[in-house]
């Protein structure tokens, strides 16, 4: 029998406390032991709970005074926020709490989403919201391993419709949090980003030969979330090396699509001081969110309808050199060594000749901007091959090889 989990349960208990107790009460009939935390700013609990809001308020360095003579609700709610997730923090470093559940309309949401990020990959994170899946939230604020529910018919009060969805994240929860195999770390990591294998293929080549190497291999699709997920472990330094190979969510950052993973994008690494090997996979296309009409300025270009969720579209040439520019600037604030590879036959599958996506002229404007832009502290490397060629794999090996020679890639998980 797994030892007894402990929850803990988030929100604003002035205006949800049936909600918030109908969820403890159904861990707790579970087998699982709660411990409540109160956000709330005007109101009171019906009972006391285990963490109050002074206490939230106080970890902020505030009184709830201090938070009603914000005078802003929005301003108030940060000041909560920040109190929460330190204590959720601390908490969890105490080991007096093995997973989380909050619950909310837009300010509880706002909230608890800050919460989940103080807690590390491997602790089950439930959010409960009216406004879960929406786009009002972006990538960024979301953990790696988060989990969400649409709280339907929630908005106000209990009713046998939102007791449906409270009552599935509560078993969620703890059955998360009894399941887990937390992240053993009995290897080091290489973070890898990527597309699938219809466009980018260089993980098929490199996953067994760094596996053989002693490393454990995590790849994350860098369609928004994924690269979010990514900036998220490299932000804790969690990678021995990271193999930034595929940048399309820069692109899609620079040019407004939704499928980005945030202003940090190509930041954390560095400043975690984790050595990179970058490369710029599939910085030729923008995707955009397949559910949306291709905005007018790239309906003439090239365009690839990958499925019913993704489609993508071409940058020009001078789009292109931006891009290079923007990667380069980001790279130059890393605290480690970082190589930059430019496969000069190309960046992706769709831009071999004969394919939909090929155009030698916007990748020579491409190979150009790099060679202007990528100025030390980062190394750049030009190969004579195209990026899903199998020699551009074995350079990325090299590279490995030698930063293990030289101490530069730490061996001990």
């Amino acid at each position: 029998m797994a030892a007894t989990k402990t929850i803990l349960v988030i929100g604003t208990y002035d205006t949800k406390d049936q909600e918030l107790h109908y969820v403890a009460d159904s861990i707790r009939r579970m087998g699982g032991q709660v411990l409540s935390m109160d956000v709330s700013v005007l109101g009171d609990p019906s009972n006391p709970t285990d963490v109050s809001k002074h206490q939230v308020a106080a970890a902020a360095g505030k009184s709830i005074g201090d938070v009603i003579n914000a005078g802003d609700e929005n301003l108030a709610m940060q000041i909560m926020a920040a109190g929460a997730s330190r204590i959720t923090a601390q908490l969890y470093a105490e080991r007096k709490i093995d997973g989380l559940i909050g619950l909310g309309g837009t300010m509880g949401t706002d909230l608890v989403l800050d919460c989940c990020q103080a807690l590390p990959l491997g602790v089950p994170k439930y959010v409960v919201s009216t406004v879960s899946f929406s786009p009002l939230i972006p990538t960024d604020r979301l953990s790696p391993d988060i989990q969400m529910i649409l709280w339907a018919g929630g908005l106000y009060g209990l009713n046998s419709v939102c007791r449906s969805s409270l009552s599935q994240a509560a078993g969620a929860v703890l059955g998360a949090a009894m399941a887990v195999e937390q992240p053993r770390r009995n290897r080091p990591v290489v973070g890898m980003t990527s597309l699938g294998s219809s466009c980018l293929k260089y993980m098929k080549y490199l996953r067994e030969p760094l596996e053989e190497r002693g490393f454990e291999v995590a790849v994350f699709h860098a369609t928004g979330m994924g690269g979010m997920a990514f900036e998220a472990l490299a932000r804790q330094d969690y990678f021995a090396v990271a193999l930034d190979l595929a940048l399309p969510e820069v692109g899609n950052l620079m040019v407004g699509s939704v499928a980005h993973a945030g202003k940090d994008r190509l930041t954390n690494a560095g400043l975690a001081g984790v050595p990179q090997i970058v490369a710029p996979g599939c910085t030729d296309l923008i995707d955009f969110a397949g559910w949306q009409a291709i905005p007018d300025a790239y309906a003439d270009r090239p365009f690839h309808a990958h499925n019913r969720l993704i489609v993508s579209s071409a940058l020009s040439g001078d789009e292109r050199r931006a891009l290079i520019r923007d990667i380069a600037e980001r790279l130059s604030k890393a605290t480690a060594p970082v190589k930059f590879l430019m496969p000069l036959h190309g960046v992706e599958e769709w831009d071999r000749e004969g394919q939909a996506a090929h155009d030698p002229d916007g990748l020579a404007a491409m190979a150009d901007e790099v060679r202007k832009a990528v100025a030390a502290p980062v190394d750049l490397r030009e190969l004579d091959c195209h990026i899903n060629d199998a020699a551009f794999a074995q350079e990325v090996l090299a590279i490995i090889d030698a930063w293990v020679a030289d101490g530069t890639i730490r061996m001990a998980a």
